[in-house]
């Protein structure tokens, strides 16, 4: 089954990568992407505004949509068997995420810590789908994800592959008191409810970024990138 991407530099990464796209809608002229469709040998369709919107459902496709292969997800086993030797693990699970440009930007912060994969529900959270894809910049294309049935169970089968699980809860330590000098998954979840009680339960840790200002929460994609970042720094320090 097919899907469709959108925007300028998101399509322009595409065809640099040659990842596989069937077919490039350009609704006026975009030499870059029209010279890379001709030298990967895609098809180029001139349309108007009102065909690129009917395929993507959104104004923001800067005249510019590709049709590419459906996004590819992976299997739990096959993220894990992806992680070289030498590294410790870092996953991040979503909890019942519901903006796909909280997805696309936490795919953009996995990619650029090098965390190994994002997993989330085949049901109740957002999918990979064209804003998600235009939000990560390339990033959709570069981080495993896997689609699950269970999170609970995927947890207890992570944990059992020696994996400690960081949830996110306004109740939680100091998000700075950890080394996370092991393989970690990090929760993050929904944008209004957190984290579900289930979920919550089977995490080893819960952590918070402390606040000082007069708001009470920060948007899940920005508490992830902190949070991935901090990781980052803890396992490879300066």
């Amino acid at each position: 089954m097919a899907q469709f991407v959108y925007g300028k530099n998101v399509v322009k990464q595409l065809l640099m990568d040659k990842t596989k796209v069937l077919q490039i809608f350009l609704a006026g002229k975009e030499e870059t992407i029209e010279n890379l469709a001709k030298k990967n040998h895609v098809e180029i369709s001139y349309v108007d505004k009102k065909k690129l919107y009917s395929l993507v459902k959104s104004d923001r496709h800067q005249n510019v949509v590709a049709k590419i292969e459906e996004y590819k997800t992976y299997s739990i086993e096959e993220i894990l068997a992806s992680i070289p030797e030498d590294e410790q693990g870092l996953l991040v699970l979503l909890d019942e995420l519901e903006d796909p440009h909280n997805l696309g930007a936490i795919l953009r912060s996995a990619d650029a810590v090098g965390a190994h994969g994002v997993i989330f529900k085949k049901t109740n959270n957002v999918q990979l789908n064209p804003t998600v894809a235009k939000v990560s910049a390339g990033a959709i294309d570069t981080v495993k994800c896997a689609a699950v049935t269970n999170l609970s169970r995927t947890i207890e089968e992570l944990k059992e592959r020696g994996y400690w699980v960081v949830g996110t809860d306004m109740k939680g330590k100091d998000y700075r008191s950890l080394n996370y000098d092991f393989p970690t998954v990090l929760v993050i979840g929904n944008e209004g409810k957190g984290i579900s009680r289930l979920v919550k339960e089977a995490c080893d840790y819960t952590i918070t970024i402390p606040m000082v200002g007069k708001i009470s929460s920060l948007n899940a994609s920005v508490s992830a990138g902190i949070l991935l970042y901090q990781i980052y720094n803890k396992r490879f320090p300066l």
